[in-house]
């Protein structure tokens, strides 16, 4: 079904898994230290479509004939502040304050690179959360992965279970990778 060798540029278990269901092959490719600055002013789809783009060209010299590479960048957007991975559980329970109560924007850039290709998307998707307790947001921040995970949180964990009210767009960008915008770019471009 693939045309190309794919490469997905991502260390994250969430985004292997997703491309994984699509029942393509593919390899996981991973550089260090990858810039993912972005100028200020930028709405929070600029943003991701900004990061992914620049994600791709630190791989575009790794690219061989025949390739294929996915990036993709998750941010999380509440009104006009953009909630990154919280760098210690405190400033995970802070974000997931802000996030109890109100409906907040994940946004998910994702580029598209071959030889002869730059294709670059953004996939977004409104959560709403219902008020969480200092309960709630201990026990979650103690007993599961925040700190790499935009916003503070994976929908597909507890927090999300008992938290997350409502969706509006795709459940599989939340969590990362939005795989059915992800195809359908696959097929309009004869990649698979």
């Amino acid at each position: 079904m693939t045309h190309k060798k794919i490469i997905l540029a991502s260390g994250s278990p969430r985004r292997k898994e997703l491309l994984a269901g699509l029942g393509l092959d593919f390899e996981v490719r991973l550089l260090p230290d990858i810039d993912e600055s972005y100028p200020s002013g930028l709405t929070g789809e600029e943003i991701a479509r900004t990061i992914a783009r620049k994600k791709a060209a630190a791989y575009r010299p790794t690219l061989a004939p025949g390739e294929l590479i996915i990036t993709a960048d998750t941010i999380v957007c509440l009104d006009d502040e953009v909630l990154g991975k919280p760098h210690d559980g405190q400033q995970a329970r802070d974000m997931l304050h802000k996030l109890s109560g109100r409906t907040h924007q994940v946004i998910t850039g994702v580029t598209l690179l071959t030889e002869g290709l730059e294709h670059t998307f953004a996939c977004v998707s409104q959560v709403r959360f219902a008020r969480l307790t200092d309960e709630e947001i201990d026990y979650y921040v103690g007993h599961y992965r925040p700190l790499d995970k935009a916003g503070a949180y994976g929908i597909q964990e507890w927090i999300g279970y008992i938290g997350v009210e409502s969706i509006e767009g795709s459940y599989f960008n939340v969590m990362g990778l939005p795989v059915q915008r992800l195809y359908q770019a696959l097929k309009q471009f004869n990649l698979i």
